[in-house]
């Protein structure tokens, strides 16, 4: 895993899991993309290795309040923060058991509840790529002025959990998939 944020730079995430891929652990990835990233200083970036370990780095550039937090085989970082705690707190929400994805939206709503983003938050998302290597879960909610973006994340995922295994078959194999009950379905 890999992300990038701040006044981001969207190559320097997959540079990172090149990297990864390449063999290099998550500390060396991060030092090599460091030393070479133009603007580094705007940059927030944080990796996992496959072996769960963690590597970050925060230019001195960083808007606003920010904050960065590890745990086993877990990173999360943030900036324009209400508090540099609230990545601790997603850290804490993820927990060490349970579905991955479960836990992923346990950590928003625990960062959202320990002070979240400074401002108003508008939008949420959650992306989880798995031993295929395309995304099996993608939900989003990109914009809202009304309601809580991370709960309709949250509900989406609710309704997608279940039936994931059946997309990811299907993907792989539609002849042994679920069938959808529509008109068509052979």
């Amino acid at each position: 895993m890999a992300a990038t944020q701040n006044i981001t730079d969207p190559t320097l995430g997959p540079r990172l899991l090149d990297l990864l891929a390449q063999g290099l652990n998550a500390e060396a990835a991060m030092a090599q993309v460091v030393a070479t990233a133009p603007h580094i200083d705007y940059r927030q970036l944080m990796v996992v290795d496959a072996q769960g370990r963690t590597a970050l780095h925060s230019g001195t550039r960083i808007l606003g309040v920010w904050g960065t937090a590890t745990g086993a085989g877990v990173v999360a970082g943030g900036n324009m923060l209400a508090s540099p705690d609230v990545p601790a707190a997603m850290i804490a929400g993820f927990g060490t058991q349970g579905n991955l994805g479960d836990r992923l939206i346990a950590a928003l709503i625990a960062g959202r509840d320990a002070g979240g983003e400074a401002g108003p938050v508008h939008s949420a998302g959650l992306l989880m790529v798995g031993a295929p290597t395309w995304p099996i879960a993608e939900l989003r909610c990109d914009w809202t002025d009304d309601a809580d973006p991370i709960a309709a994340v949250a509900r989406a995922w609710k309704v997608y959990a279940p039936q994931m295994p059946a997309y990811i078959q299907r993907a792989h194999d539609p002849r042994e998939a679920p069938k959808y009950g529509v008109p068509g379905d052979a």
